[in-house]
């Protein structure tokens, strides 16, 4: 039976829409935890999903366990397996692509506008159309666009916010879309110091989250199973008994 793993960093960031895309199509999905778990099982998936955390992954000095991430992806990589990035996730693969990833020249936190580019426009982020391209961004880091990759999406104040490779079975997506909108509390408790120290107002946060967030769950939801189908993600049909 084909399976979907997902590698986490922080417990309260989870799969989301992307888990449920994945499951609907009656695909196995399972979380490893980074720094915890061995992560060598995800060689072996037959969908990749790296999730986002606040760290860089210029810090492997400081989270070993970043070695490991690579090497997954590296594998997952060779085989042509559909690999999916959010926030962090993208950032390893660019990484991985050879591409130089830094700190952004400012965070980027809260609900914003995000803006396709003519491939974008072709892609299966045109779904996001559905939330008027609204979608929740949290990141301070950045990336150069990996030689051979397929821009997809940008803003002001990062560029490169989403690219496809390999013929679009990978997606690396550097904003979030994943999150259903009764969750987010979750971040930001979690993230309670990254929050106060970029001055975000969780007042509006909150009020942005309980406008925007149905009509994004819903865009997003189109927006994987649109990719999956673009990558031929379906279950295997059940065998035939013998007669």
């Amino acid at each position: 039976m084909k399976r979907a793993i997902a590698i986490s960093h922080v417990c309260f960031e989870d799969a989301g829409t992307l888990e449920d895309a994945i499951t609907a199509r009656g695909l196995p999905f399972r979380y490893l935890q980074a720094g915890v778990d061995d992560l060598s099982p995800a060689k072996e998936a037959d969908i990749l999903v790296l999730l986002g955390a606040p760290i860089g992954v210029y810090e492997v000095g400081r989270y070993p366990f970043l070695k490991d991430e690579f090497a997954v992806i590296e594998t997952a990589l060779a085989r042509g397996k559909p690999i999916v990035g959010i926030c962090l996730g993208s950032q390893l693969i660019a990484a991985v692509l050879g591409s130089r990833v830094y700190p952004g020249r400012e965070k980027e936190i809260g609900w914003g506008l995000l803006g396709l580019t003519p491939d974008g426009r072709k892609s299966p982020l045109v779904a996001l159309a559905e939330s008027k391209f609204r979608v929740l961004h949290w990141h301070g880091d950045t990336f150069d666009l990996p030689r051979g990759a397929t821009w997809l999406a940008e803003t002001a104040v990062t560029p490169h916010q989403a690219f496809s490779y390999s013929g679009g079975k990978v997606l690396a997506l550097q904003f979030h879309v994943e999150q259903y909108a009764n969750r987010l509390e979750r971040w930001l408790i979690g993230h309670t110091l990254e929050l106060s120290t970029a001055g975000v107002d969780l007042h509006k946060f909150r009020a942005d989250t309980q406008r925007l967030g149905p009509g994004l769950e819903k865009a997003s939801r189109k927006m994987f199973d649109d990719w999956l189908d673009q990558v031929g993600a379906t279950a295997p049909r059940a065998t035939a008994p013998a007669n």
